[in-house]
């Protein structure tokens, strides 16, 4: 006698928790000035260490890439940056260019995209950090060579297009309470400098905000 249909699909297929759960070897891409502006948007402090684990989920980790553009006159952010390449991060940086406006700019997604591409086959699953649709290609061309890519960013700065090339869309905003820095008994004051600024404590780890 044969099962029933349904039944011997329920026997068979996995859970959408159990297929997510199947990352295998995870390689993070963050595209940090599209992070730091996202948590402005949310109105918190990302704590770094809370964000790696929070996007490995228990996965094996091949590497975390941390994209920024940098002005090296700023020791704040030179010293945020010693942390992160300290504390699990590989950090790649690109000096500021001053735009005509006044305001300065480091344009990473060429590298994000090198990366991705260039680490195909050393990683199963990559988790974008960023909504920029300039990266869309290079998350299409990483998915038709086998990999699986998750895009995490704040949903109002995220390229439909980006989203609609990935395998799976994480808002930042569902995720906030795992990966924000816990309340302090006063309140940081930001003073930014030209596109990245750092907060005043300097009792904890320098932050980008």
């Amino acid at each position: 006698m044969l099962n029933h249909p349904s039944s011997f699909e329920h026997e068979t297929l996995f859970t959408p928790e159990q297929v997510l759960e199947n990352r295998g070897r995870v390689a993070i891409f963050i595209d940090g000035s599209n992070l730091f502006y996202a948590a402005l948007q949310l109105g918190i402090e990302i704590d770094y260490t809370k964000l790696l684990c929070r996007l490995t989920a228990g996965s094996r980790l091949l590497r975390s890439f941390f994209y920024t553009g940098v002005d090296r006159t700023n020791e704040k952010q030179q010293g945020f940056l010693l942390w992160m390449r300290r504390n699990g991060y590989r950090v790649i940086s690109k000096d500021l260019v001053q735009l005509p406006d006044g305001s300065k700019k480091a344009n990473l997604d060429v590298e994000i995209a090198v990366d991705m591409m260039a680490l195909v086959g050393a990683y199963d699953t990559a988790v974008l950090v960023s909504g920029d649709g300039d990266l869309a290609y290079a998350v299409d061309a990483a998915s038709y060579r086998g990999v699986r890519v998750e895009v995490v960013s704040l949903r109002s700065m995220t390229s439909d297009s980006l989203i609609n090339v990935s395998d799976r869309y994480i808002d930042l905003d569902t995720i906030k309470d795992d990966i924000k820095k816990t309340p302090r008994s006063h309140p940081y004051t930001y003073r930014p400098l030209s596109s990245i600024g750092f907060p005043d404590d300097e009792d904890h780890h320098p932050e980008m905000g």
